[in-house]
């Protein structure tokens, strides 16, 4: 019998996940390069690495931990985790739309893809009026359900730290008082005045301000991001 593989702090890779699991959110940041020194081990546990994550529950830690894996074996989740089309997490559409895509965008960390997709699905939920026109109406964002705006945003949040996502948006508007002016500048959408310039002044990467995806046009004024922002299925999560 082989004895189970230690870390030199003698705390085991599955002791080291729980303590990952539980850990503050503060915490668990400061524990992301321990869980990328160990990545080989994560590897080891084969389908057991998941174990006590729930595929339903939108947290970030799996998300991570899925992103770290995939960037070293790009065949594990495939072959140990039973997801053809790598879509580990649960994604409830109320309308039957697929959202594997912007799975495997974000686990990729293909973030300016995952966006555009997002932004194309918005306009599918809102309607045919507005795939014709490309974009949306504020008036159309209440008719979108609120199980697939949820769904499109909890990606988000599990696939960036917990940076990225329309319920990160709305807290951090909310924390400045609703001031939109100072969420401009805030999440990276306005710089001394001036509108960053789409798409390449954007920052695509995990590096880019909290809240700084996904991106909503706001050339037409602050009315359709007010209306995501406070539909119910994101007003509910945050």
């Amino acid at each position: 019998m082989t004895e189970e593989k230690t870390h030199p702090n003698k705390e085991s890779i599955e002791e080291f996940l729980e303590s990952f699991k539980m850990a503050s959110e503060r915490k668990r940041h400061g524990l992301l390069n321990g869980l990328e020194d160990r990545v080989d081990e994560l590897l080891g546990l084969g389908a057991r690495l998941m174990t006590g994550f729930d595929p339903g529950v939108y947290e970030w830690p799996p998300g991570f931990i899925l992103q770290l894996i995939h960037k070293t074996d790009q065949n594990f989740i495939k072959n140990n985790l039973d997801c053809d089309d790598l879509s580990w997490f649960n994604a409830p559409s109320d309308v039957g739309f697929d959202y594997s895509p912007l799975q495997r965008y974000l686990l990729n960390e293909c973030y300016e893809d995952a966006d555009r997709f997002t932004s194309s699905k918005l306009r599918e939920l809102a309607g045919e009026k507005a795939v014709k026109r490309g974009y949306v109406y504020f008036s159309e964002v209440e008719s979108i359900p609120s199980i697939d705006l949820s769904t499109l945003d909890k990606l988000w949040v599990v696939y960036s730290r917990g940076k990225f996502g329309f319920t990160v948006q709305a807290k951090i508007l909310d924390s400045l008082g609703g001031r939109y002016d100072k969420l401009w500048p805030r999440i990276g959408w306005k710089n001394d005045g001036i509108w960053t310039r789409y798409p390449k002044a954007f920052n695509w990467s995990i590096d880019a301000p909290n809240g700084h995806m996904p991106l909503v046009n706001q050339l037409r004024g602050v009315r359709l991001m007010d209306a995501l922002l406070n539909h119910q299925g994101i007003k509910a999560k945050t």
